[in-house]
């Protein structure tokens, strides 16, 4: 056994310094390759500089010259040179694939008002589109809508597949709900149609991951709901940039999932609210940042209050959720932000515990008094 591991090792020892010898050898002639190039641009230059002396600045005055009197007066480079002008010099012909267009267009005889024959040419379209795609094993991952209008002006409209697919009646449910709510002033008179292609993928999900059932189903779904809704009520939340409660915006639904970022900055301990100001909680009774305190249950939308002051604190307070005498409180504390433009805002939140046990948020703006939520 120690006689073949030994004959093992020395194989092994063998086979990784051949390895290493060819890796020698290919990054010399690498280098050997990029340092003949390199001399051979300088012998070029101080040729094409001679000659420009000599007053020949075009290939037709090369090809004049004498090929014996070139090779005797610059070199073997400059009679390469002239056996290129000559066209005497062979060389191989790289042929280029141009890059593959994968569109239609019609332009109509007859101005049309009416959305059935334009349905119709973009069913067309999507057939021929699809068997060209199929014919090169690839999908449709984006289509371009183009409508040309009689005064000249035109409308586009980008659709992302979920799923790249070359299937011609989930492409065109696609563009005929999109176009159940379309309006224009002008007829139409040509339409066109671009798709991006891209290669069948396969995605391998983790073990809590799962595929959409349909995800052709939901994006008609999306796109019904955006034509009845508006795009600003469907899509995903996003929590905006600012220390204004509850802001957030609204972006289109993705299909990717997002990737796991690392966390950052820091958590109060004992699972409370980050978005609680920095106050005394009067029912929890600490003033450490890291309390283990009541949790608070917000309202949305906040609802109204009737707040009555006492030398500018809170001193009863009335709402549809919570009436009282204000018996503790805490705060105010300020905040503000957008001074910039015409979204600033600005509030100034308390923290009230009433006569009857309950502790609330609230907070106003201006004149105006709003109950955020209710701590547990």
């Amino acid at each position: 056994m120690k006689q073949e591991g030994a004959l093992l090792s020395q194989q092994s020892a063998k086979d990784s310094s051949c390895l290493s010898s060819s890796l020698d050898t290919a990054t010399e002639r690498r280098r050997y390759n990029s340092k003949h190039e390199a001399e051979r641009d300088l012998e070029v230059r101080r040729i094409v500089g001679i000659l420009h002396r000599w007053g020949i600045h075009t290939l037709g005055q090369l090809a004049a010259l004498e090929k014996e009197q070139v090779s005797l007066r610059l070199g073997p480079e400059a009679v390469r040179m002239w056996e290129r002008a000559n066209g005497k010099a062979t060389r191989l012909l790289k042929l280029v694939q141009p890059p593959e267009s994968f569109a239609e267009t019609f332009e109509f005889e007859n101005e049309i008002e009416t959305s059935e024959p334009l349905l119709f040419m973009l069913r067309r379209f999507l057939q021929q589109l699809t068997r060209r795609l199929g014919a090169l094993y690839l999908v449709a991952k984006e289509l371009n809508l183009r409508v040309t209008f009689s005064d000249k002006n035109s409308y586009e409209h980008l659709f992302k597949i979920p799923e790249p697919s070359n299937n011609v009646e989930v492409l065109f449910r696609m563009l005929h709900t999109h176009l159940e709510n379309f309006k224009s002033d002008a007829p139409i008179v040509a339409v066109s149609l671009e798709a991006e292609a891209t290669k069948p993928s396969q995605q391998q999900f983790s073990l809590f991951e799962a595929a959409l059932r349909d995800p052709a189903q939901l994006s008609e779904t999306l796109a019904r709901l955006t034509g009845l809704l508006g795009s600003e009520r469907v899509g995903t939340p996003i929590l905006e940039e600012t220390h204004r409660p509850d802001a957030f915006r609204m972006e289109p639904f993705s299909w990717q999932l997002p990737q796991p970022e690392a966390k950052t900055g820091f958590a109060l301990a004992g699972g409370a609210d980050p978005g609680c100001p920095p106050a005394t909680l009067l029912r929890a009774g600490v003033t450490a940042p890291g309390y283990n305190g009541a949790p608070l249950r917000r309202f949305r939308a906040a609802p109204p209050a009737s707040v009555l002051l006492d030398e500018n604190k809170p001193a009863h307070l009335r709402s549809a959720e919570v009436q009282g005498e204000v018996v503790a409180e805490a705060g105010p504390y300020m905040a503000s932000g957008n001074w910039w433009d015409e979204k600033a805002w600005a509030r100034a939140e308390w923290d009230l515990q009433l006569e009857g046990g309950a502790l609330c948020r609230c907070h106003s703006e201006g004149e105006k008094w709003q109950i955020d939520g209710i701590y547990d």
